[in-house]
This record gives structure tokens, sequence and C-alpha cells, in this order.
């Protein structure tokens, strides 16, 4: 058994350390794959895993990054029984990877009866940075680690979509108020009282701010600045474009049980027209080409590392 004592047992100057975990990439163990319709989706997990290592020698030279070890793991989820860890990327699959998470871990029979708000506030699932420093390390360098991404653009077009065009009790008055105060002239009192009916274009402008009036959000963040993929290894990267294939390829590879495949059905907004190409374009026509330009670069990193094509 791991230790599982709470991190608190822990001196907290012993967590500010200058933290370098290197991306030694492990060989996937794939002695529990059965078949061979699995050789195309594997063929491409390795060129994904080989071409973050090469992006991450050239780009990382080796660096130290100056920060907690329990932020860096801080969006990590453990699953013990099958030993995997979760990096969670929202937008990006992640109320259905919680859902089979739960399911491996004997929390649940099955993914397709756990609502949304049992996923996301039912604290059933743990976070790596709840262990202490020997079982965060531990886990680490023995466990699978697999990250799922998304075109940087749909995933925050998609993010927008879902927290401001639709009635949310948090993100209208904690962001949606702040966001019209600050970049809507002439804003009327009701959207001032509310904060519903943020436009795209004012979305941009608050994520492109150095002086946001509110800060950043994990539906819009970076992916390279919630899973640290240059300091953390992951064992396997899975894109949301081929989300179906890539997951129950996965489940495969950790030994999950033969009838639990990965969920097709959309969380919420399920009669909304998915987040695709065309429906990004529609949104970033109301951005001028300065805008356009400043977001692309704002996720350049998460381009360059998961070899997306620039728009």
């Amino acid at each position: 058994q791991l230790p599982d004592q709470q991190k608190t047992s822990e001196s907290p100057l012993s967590w500010f350390r200058g933290v370098y975990l290197p991306p030694a990439l492990h060989p996937l163990n794939k002695t529990l794959v059965k078949g061979n319709k699995w050789k195309d989706v594997d063929s491409t997990q390795e060129k994904r895993r080989s071409f973050l290592q090469d992006f991450c020698k050239k780009y990382n030279s080796r660096k130290k990054l100056q920060t907690h070890l329990v932020h860096l793991v801080s969006r990590i989820y453990v699953e013990d029984r099958h030993r995997v860890l979760y990096c969670e990327v929202p937008k990006a699959g992640c109320s259905n990877w919680k859902r089979v998470l739960m399911v491996l871990n004997g929390l649940a029979a099955s993914a397709h009866n756990i609502s949304h708000d049992d996923v996301h506030y039912g604290k059933h699932l743990r976070k790596l940075d709840s262990y202490d420093l020997k079982g965060i390390y531990t886990r680490l360098n023995a466990y699978t680690k697999f990250i799922f991404v998304r075109d940087p653009m749909e995933r925050l077009v998609s993010a927008f979509r879902d927290k401001f065009e639709h009635p949310n009790s948090y993100y209208h008055p904690v962001f949606g108020k702040a966001i019209i105060k600050k970049y809507r002239h002439n804003a009327d009192e009701e959207a001032l009282k509310t904060g519903s009916g943020v436009k795209f274009k004012e979305f941009i402008q608050y994520l492109l701010d150095p002086h946001r009036p509110v800060g950043m959000d994990i539906h819009w963040e970076q992916v390279n600045k919630l899973c640290y993929p240059c300091l953390i290894s992951y064992d396997f990267i899975g894109k949301f474009e081929t989300l179906e294939e890539d997951a129950n390829y996965f489940l495969q590879l950790v030994g999950a049980p033969a009838d639990l495949k990965f969920p097709k059905f959309k969380d919420r907004h399920s009669s909304d027209e998915r987040t695709s190409a065309e429906v990004v374009r529609q949104y970033l026509k109301e951005l001028s080409k300065e805008e356009r330009q400043l977001t692309y670069d704002f996720y350049y990193l998460d381009y360059l590392m998961f070899n997306y094509t620039s728009p």
C-alpha cells in the first residue's frame, strides 16, 4: 500500500523547490491489448509521444521551474486500482473521463447514470496533490499518466458557449459582470447587474488583457499551464478529435473491464451543435485580424506541443 497521509504532514518549505521531472519516455505496456484493430491508433500514439518529447527537449532545455510540486500536480486525478493518473483538460472530454475513472475505481457501476453535478462537485475522485511527497513521487513514477487535449480555438469557443451562452449561476455574476463593466461602453443596468449576454469579442478582450478584472479559469487556461507536459512525462496523449478510439484504446492498455467503453453522450446542452471548426470560424469573424492573431499567440505553445495546425 502506498502512504496515504495528507500533505499537511510536510513542512511547507519542502513544497517549494526547483522541480525538474525528467521527460523519460517509458515504453507503453501493451500486453493487455487484444487484436489488431488498434494498430493505427497505436502508431498515431507513438508519433504524438515522440513529437511532444522532441518539442520539450528543444523548448525546455532542461530548465528548472521554480514552483510548488503541489501546484504542478493539482489538476491530476488518481485512480489507484488501475494505477492511472489523468490530467484534466476542461472542454476535452473531461466530464466523461471522470465518469470512467469513477467506474474504474468501483465508485459506480456504469458511466451512464452519473450526473454532471456528481462528476464535478461530488468529490468522489482524489487528486494527486492530496498525497504526501512520497505518495506523489511514487505515483508519478509508477502509474500510467494520460492527458486528452483539443484544438485550442475549438476548446476556447466551446468554453465560451458553455459558460456565457447558457444560464450560469457562477460565470455570469463572477466573470460576466466584470467583463461587461470593463469592456462594454454604455452597458445597460440589467447587463451590469446580471452579467448575462457577454459577447465573444468582449470575452477575448478580457482574455488578452494583462490587467484582467477577474482571474483566469481552467476552462480557457492553456494546457501547458494546467498539465505541464514538459515537466510531467505523459505516457498517453489522447485528442478530442479522435476521442472515442483513443479512449477505448487507452482503456485496453490499462486493463479496464472489457464491457467498459468510453461514453459517447454530450455532457450538457446536448441539443446544441458541437463546437466544430466551422462553428469556430463564425465566432472568429467577430474579432479583428489583430485580435485573432493575439488569441492564437496566447495559445501558441499548446498549438506547438500537440502539433495542431494554426488557424
